[in-house]
């Protein structure tokens, strides 16, 4: 009866680990991770030094540019802040996806103030990063969800 009891619970074990398997993506290739973080870096450096100080310490044409978005000097800073931690979040692998994700959010204003305050034409830069950071939360979701998991487990 134990042996029974044994096997089947051993069974049970082996299903739920593959369904647990089937359910959680694989991580990306050796190559394709590599890849990944040489992008991550680079953004991060982008980001943070020609887009974020800028703002942050008021380099007069990002004054210009905020003046004619309309939303006021402290939009500047707030876009800075948020630009630079989203820079800081793609260098923590734990952090990367969830970063990535935020900054398509970004790219998505950027792009419609562009279209509607700016200039159309320049669109295409904030639409092109934002097509960078969704490779790289999509190719790091299995990070964001054990992130999630954890966060909504307290």
């Amino acid at each position: 009866m134990a042996t029974f009891t044994q096997n089947r619970t051993r069974a049970a074990r082996t299903a739920d680990a593959a369904r647990t398997a089937d359910a959680a993506p694989a991580g990306p290739s050796p190559a394709v991770n590599r890849a990944l973080w040489t992008a991550q870096i680079l953004l991060f450096a982008f980001l943070l030094f020609a887009s974020a100080l800028p703002k942050l310490i008021g380099e007069a044409s990002t004054i210009e540019t905020f003046d004619e978005i309309g939303f006021g000097q402290w939009f500047r800073y707030f876009t800075g802040v948020v630009e630079a931690a989203g820079a800081i979040g793609l260098v923590i692998p734990r952090l990367a996806g969830a970063a990535a994700t935020g900054l398509i959010g970004l790219m998505i204003g950027a792009a419609l103030t562009q279209i509607l305050v700016i200039e159309p034409a320049w669109a295409l830069l904030p639409v092109a990063f934002g097509v960078l950071f969704g490779a790289i939360a999509w190719q790091r979701r299995a990070r964001t969800r054990e992130l999630l998991d954890g966060l909504l487990k307290r």
